[in-house]
């Protein structure tokens, strides 16, 4: 289950306001979870590769690969490479078409049963100085560079004669950008924010697009709190909330890690 929007906006003005250390506007409270999504999702990738290197334990809560891809669930998506849309060339296929932005990319599958092997730059020029290592269509490659994936071989991407355009042959897993996080608000007789899940909350609101939750498991509220709470120290300038979110967060992350 996602974490609802209002229910951390609410927990950490309560936090704030009973300790008078100040207020976050929803605009402020906006643009800082946004950012504490995004940090939570790169620290469970970081943490997955290192998890990768040792060996995990076998009860079945207790596996942190599993765990953390759990945790990331939500997130993956697997889309075919449309044969309609952005192929700028034979073999290069820009990906702003897909219908979500990829944030890291995973995989791309070759008629859905055989995976593409990615290399960098450097690999590729190497890999094609040689007739013995350039890639085939047994062992194709690719290469991601500026939203773009290149198929190597160039043939392996076939044309229909009659469309003119590639057969829908490709397709790509990778962990999607996830949606901005929004409290959504109309104003009250007095001025007052109101959630627009709230009762008495009136269209239009701020943003017009409403509210969007957290795309976090429920399990990492407090984390979303405390790092929420991290910012908001600095955006109210007081150094005590920013000390004691950050000793919170760092003991968590500890135990998680352990």
């Amino acid at each position: 289950m996602a974490i609802n929007v209002n229910t951390v906006y609410q927990t950490v003005l309560l936090i704030l306001n009973k300790e008078q250390r100040g207020y976050l506007s929803p605009f402020e409270f906006n643009n800082i979870a946004t950012q504490v999504q995004l940090e939570i999702i790169d620290d469970y990738l970081e943490t997955l590769n290192q998890q990768l290197r040792v060996p995990q334990n076998e009860s079945e809560y207790g596996d942190r690969v599993k765990n953390i891809d759990n945790q990331l669930s939500a997130l993956k998506e697997i889309q075919p490479l449309d044969p309609t849309t952005t192929w700028v060339a034979n073999n290069e296929y820009n990906t702003t078409a897909l219908t979500t932005p990829i944030y890291v990319i995973g995989t791309v599958i070759y008629k859905d049963e055989q995976e593409i092997e990615r290399v960098d730059r450097n690999e590729w020029l190497r890999i094609n100085m040689s007739k013995l290592t350039r890639p085939s269509e047994d062992y194709p490659l690719y290469l991601y560079e500026n939203g773009s994936i290149f198929i190597q071989p160039s043939d392996l991407v076939k044309i229909d004669p009659v469309t003119a355009l590639p057969y829908n042959q490709f397709s790509v897993s990778y962990i999607r950008k996830p949606v901005d996080v929004v409290w959504a608000y109309s104003t009250g007789s007095v001025g007052q924010y109101i959630w627009d899940g709230s009762p008495g909350a009136v269209a239009p609101f701020i943003p017009t697009t409403g509210s969007q939750n957290f795309e976090l498991q429920d399990t990492d509220q407090v984390k979303v709190i405390l790092s929420i709470l991290k910012y908001a120290g600095v955006v109210i300038r007081d150094p005590q909330i920013v000390q004691a979110a950050a000793k919170e967060i760092a003991v968590t992350e500890m135990n998680e890690k352990q």
